[in-house]
């Protein structure tokens, strides 16, 4: 794993099996990682994998338009900077102005909550992106099917984060290999089964339901994986062309052995880990911030405790509660509580599990990362498309056999 400078240093450590290329070969490619090596400048890229054998996505690989100004990561930054200042220093209440306090009070809960998850995101995503992707690949699997479908299921499962630092890794294993079945396998199973919130649903609904909830959001996980890989070995969905096989002979234990040992873990490589976890979670907090901004809205006109009152366990209040968890899931965090509720209160388990699986599958800040990170909406919104039919009627018989 060597430090390089570039615009695709995330990628530069995936190439195990480097090959020297001159600075002349080199110069056709999209990634510029030269190092001086006898006289003659030298790059430790194998040639399939970030330039000459792709000279045409020189504008896109590395993604790096730094002459744009990006409206929506800014715009949402600010706003939520100032409402969050605001409500802290209570500007709103000094002004008498109500709705105002509302949104600020929404905006200083949700980001108090979440932040944690967003700041381990942006660790995993800087970890993960100086890994070599024959690492990743090999615990993930390299070839599309079930097995690798329950290892991304496994790892998402386990994976302590909130929905939004998923989305992150999501984002980035998807860069690193992982297939179209793996990466919403690893979504679909990850938002709220973490340790944290496992813990908290245990206090709230009790064990025997929170298993359930985690058994059952697994097995959609796994059923969703292997569709969308079937999607994607028939054409219909568009394969991931970051995907590649694992050298001859590979293996993981002297492969990561040797991969640590050439890693200077000095003030330079924190430097550029850092930044490329940054700048590879920057669409991700684009749409997490106008998620803030726009959820705070909601709350503030629709009140999210009102809820409850009428979403009963039938089939009507079924597809209101899926309605609801649409409009306004944010973060595991704050759907866990709402969820509960709806167990406890309503008496409806089902809805209680739909209300937190429809959030993952219709959040709207997770069908844009989908969207910006597969360059596809097709395959954004063929996550909705062929999980809610599952979710519905696993929470239909939830309800139904609670009666």
């Amino acid at each position: 794993m060597k430090e390089t400078d570039g615009c695709c240093s995330s990628q530069t450590s995936s190439c195990s099996s480097a090959e020297p290329v001159t600075s002349k070969t080199q110069a056709q490619g999209c990634c510029g990682f030269d190092s001086e090596a006898g006289g003659e400048k030298q790059s430790t890229l194998s040639v399939g994998c970030c330039g000459p054998s792709q000279p045409e996505a020189s504008g896109s690989c590395c993604d790096s338009d730094s002459a744009k100004v990006d409206w929506l990561l800014w715009g949402s930054l600010i706003g939520v900077g100032v409402l969050y200042l605001g409500y802290l220093f209570g500007v709103a209440e000094w002004a008498g102005i109500v709705w105002l306090k509302t949104i600020g009070a929404s905006v200083f809960e949700l980001m108090n909550t979440m932040w944690w998850g967003l700041a381990l995101g942006l660790v995993m995503v800087s970890i993960i992106g100086q890994i070599p992707r024959e690492l990743i690949m090999s615990v993930l699997g390299t070839k599309s099917g079930l097995n690798g479908i329950l290892r991304a299921t496994a790892a998402g499962v386990l994976l302590d984060l909130c929905s939004h630092g998923i989305l992150m890794v999501g984002a980035r294993l998807y860069e690193r290999g992982a297939s179209l079945g793996q990466l919403m396998a690893f979504l679909i199973a990850s938002p709220w089964n973490s340790f944290s919130l496992t813990l908290i649903l245990i206090a709230l609904i009790g064990l025997p339901w929170t298993l359930a909830f985690i058994i059952l959001s697994m097995l959609i996980a796994i059923l969703t994986g292997v569709i969308f890989d079937r999607l994607e070995a028939r054409g219909v969905l568009p394969v991931n062309p970051n995907q590649s096989d694992l050298p001859d002979g590979f293996k993981f234990w002297p492969s990561a052995k040797q991969s640590f040992q050439q890693t200077r873990f000095d003030a330079a490589w924190l430097k550029h880990t850092v930044v490329d976890g940054v700048q590879g979670s920057r669409m991700v907090i684009r749409w997490l911030l106008f998620g803030v901004l726009l959820a705070s809205l909601i709350r503030t006109f629709l009140p999210a405790e009102h809820f409850a009152e009428y979403f009963g366990p039938t089939m009507v209040g079924l597809m209101l509660t899926m309605i609801a968890s649409t409009i306004i899931e944010v973060c595991s965090e704050g759907s866990t509580p709402i969820a509960a509720d709806l167990v406890t209160r309503a008496g409806a388990p089902g809805n209680g599990f739909a209300f937190l699986m429809t959030g993952v599958a219709t959040d709207y800040t997770e069908i844009m990362v989908i969207k910006d990170t597969t360059k596809s909406w097709k395959v954004a919104l063929f996550l909705p498309l062929i999980s809610l039919p599952q979710v519905l009627v696993v929470a239909w018989l939830m309800n139904h056999f609670s009666l």
